[in-house]
């Protein structure tokens, strides 16, 4: 290893790329000449920095290059390693892999060494730093007080003033709304939600044998008027919303509308389920309707979107006491607990700020892409949000959802027709694209500008094309 350092240093010096570049084109090389092999340790980053007089961060940031080239992977705690097996083959779209993946709701991963390092201290802290017994046994249901005190702190910012004692953690946002549901309603009833709504929300409802009333949807949220006709001719057991950043359109609840659709479950005593799994991504965006009438809603929201889809912490605030102890029984029944290992994760990066950082590089990331395919997409197609991962992408005559969904399939990009998200028989010629499922920015401009060729010609002439 020392004259693998000896020779990079000395290519480093002729080399006129930026440093990191040259130091992932350079582990590139090597690994072609048969110079690293496979599972082969790289040197650790401040011994590698030193021996090549740079600093940390641009060290950080080639092994970041190489590894999102493929070359490298790294493990918490143990190192950087030579890939196992090749980089995946470049699709014919010029995609690497088989599928460019725009069809989980996902955050994207932002292009930020420092945080990608900081994130890995957490991950080490788990290793090394906390008794292993203490993660594998049962632990109290709904979290303990740190854990319900850090989601407290975590949601300030929605709702101020919210005390650990009203907050349950529990594993993932969709294991709550089944107990939210299974709880406020029973087989054959109905529950109101947007006409285009949360997948995951169709299926629970299917499950439990209750009924959707769909409620008309515009950029602005739902219709109150409609929310109002349907109380008084269904007599509905809960409002599920999720008025911040729709999942698919990304239309927020305006505050006048927040306001009628408060006043409306007031007077009909309807309780609402607000998901507000995006809320925290905006950096304005109206109150919270728990916020609004905390004494009917159930609030709702995870770190899955705001940090990362593999970390399935949820925080649950319910409108009294009463009701969370419940919720707690229900929840206790279904699911056991959360994770102790993700708890614990989810936790530290609250106490320690890295939660925060990571919802304000996902938010930045988010911007560039949204500036990309504003660029890069018929501006009257699309429906979106600046700082939302996710768009929602009107089709032009005569494209059919499916037709355009299968084609984009063909050419390696993956997007989900509206029928996945129709609660109502009414189902717009429409896709959902998420932006923060291919990793690399590079790959999510190539995929937007195949979705944009294909936009630009007719069904017929694509498929000559082919």
């Amino acid at each position: 290893m020392t004259d693998l350092i000896r020779r990079w240093a000395r290519d480093l010096r002729d080399s006129d790329k930026p440093a990191y570049r040259a130091i992932a084109d350079l582990i590139a090389a090597d690994i072609q000449g048969g110079r690293l092999a496979a599972l082969q340790r790289l040197p650790p980053l401040r011994e590698l920095a030193q021996s090549l007089a740079l600093n940390y961060t641009t060290v950080a940031r080639g092994y970041a290059e190489a590894q999102r080239r493929g070359l490298v992977d790294a493990k918490a705690g143990m190192g950087t390693f030579i890939r196992a097996a090749a980089p995946p083959p470049v699709s014919r779209s010029g995609i690497a892999g088989s599928l460019a993946e725009m069809t989980m709701n996902l955050p994207p991963e932002p292009r930020d060494v420092d945080l990608l390092e900081r994130m890995r201290e957490g991950l080490v802290h788990l290793h090394v730093g906390m008794d292993p017994y203490a993660l594998l046994r049962y632990q109290e249901f709904g979290g303990a007080v740190a854990d319900r005190e850090a989601g407290s702190r975590w949601l300030a910012a929605r709702l101020p003033g919210l005390t650990a004692d009203r907050v349950l953690v529990c594993p993932g946002v969709q294991s709550v709304l089944l107990a939210l549901l299974s709880t406020l309603a029973r087989p054959g009833d109905v529950v109101c939600c947007e006409a285009l709504t949360y997948p995951g929300t169709k299926g629970i409802a299917t499950q439990l044998g209750i009924r959707l009333e769909p409620l008309a949807v515009d950029a602005d949220g739902i219709d109150p008027d409609a929310f109002e006709t349907a109380c008084r001719e269904h007599a509905p057991k809960a409002l599920y919303l999720n008025p911040t950043l729709l999942n698919p359109t990304t239309a927020t609840l305006s505050r006048l509308r927040r306001d009628a659709v408060v006043a409306i479950a007031r007077r009909h005593n309807v309780p609402i389920v607000e998901d507000d799994a995006y809320g925290l991504l905006p950096t304005q965006s109206p109150p919270p309707l728990a916020s609004l009438a905390p004494e009917l809603t159930f609030y709702v929201t995870g770190m899955a979107k705001h940090v990362g889809a593999g970390l399935r912490i949820a925080y649950l605030v319910s409108p009294d006491a009463r009701q969370s102890i419940r919720l707690a029984a229900t929840l206790r029944t279904m699911t056991v607990m959360a994770s102790p290992l993700s708890l614990a994760l989810a936790t530290r990066w609250i106490e320690d700020g890295t939660a925060d950082t990571a919802l304000d590089a996902i938010r930045h990331e988010s911007v560039s892409r949204q500036r990309l395919a504003a660029r890069l997409l018929p501006a009257d197609a699309v429906q979106t949000h600046p700082e939302a991962f996710h768009l929602w992408l009107s089709l032009p005559a005569p494209w059919h959802r499916l037709e355009f969904s299968s084609h984009l399939r063909g050419l390696g990009v993956g997007v989900v027709g509206s029928d996945a998200f129709a609660a109502g028989p009414v189902v717009p010629e429409a896709v959902r694209v998420c932006l923060g499922g291919v990793a690399d920015f590079d790959g999510c401009r190539r995929a937007l500008e195949l979705i944009a060729d294909t936009l630009a010609h007719e069904p017929a002439v694509v498929s000559t094309a082919m």
